[in-house]
């Protein structure tokens, strides 16, 4: 069995644990879905939000100094979105109704997350598609911005900064 069937199996356990989860995605933290149990969902834009979201995440706990990415909780009108960490390198997302107990969501949420992080990383060997998150060459550069290196004038055989000549037409 692969180590994608484990993880199904895992989230069908957690619909039965959960009776108002409408949706459960399993995905790497770049966002290739591992297994999904997400009826009248799009899977695969659910996995690359995800990793959107995770990253905009991390990097928010990073700078309020609140430690390594555990969870994430977004309520909306008809119900809540959770993704919760699953290993290094894969997260678990949760779709639920709006009556859904929220600590009940977290206590389970936790649980599968920490079950499917144990079934990851015990059936992938180095080489396999769960890919590992690469770190930011610059953790320093804010998100969405490219490095940009400022022109820089010449300087004067004194050390000094020569000051551009005006152009002369002829």
């Amino acid at each position: 069995m692969a180590v994608e069937d484990d993880v199904l199996d895992e989230l069908r356990r957690l619909r039965s644990r959960l009776p108002q989860l409408t949706g459960s995605l399993a995905a790497s933290v770049d966002g290739l879905v591992l297994a999904q149990d997400a009826p009248g969902t799009e899977p695969e834009s659910l996995a690359a939000i995800t990793a959107a979201a995770l990253g905009v995440a991390q990097r928010m706990a990073d700078l309020t100094a609140r430690g390594d990415f555990r969870e994430l909780l977004l309520r909306g009108a008809d119900g809540y979105v959770a993704t919760y960490t699953a290993g290094p390198s894969v997260v678990l997302t949760l779709l639920t109704d709006d009556r859904v107990n929220v600590g009940r969501l977290h206590l389970e949420g936790r649980r599968s997350g920490v079950r499917i992080g144990e079934l990851v990383a015990a059936r992938t060997a180095p080489g396999d598609t769960v890919r590992r998150p690469v770190p930011d060459p610059d953790p320093e550069r804010p998100i969405g911005t490219l490095p940009v290196r400022a022109p820089r004038r010449p300087t004067s055989p004194a050390g000094t900064r020569a000051r551009p000549q005006p152009e002369t037409g002829g």
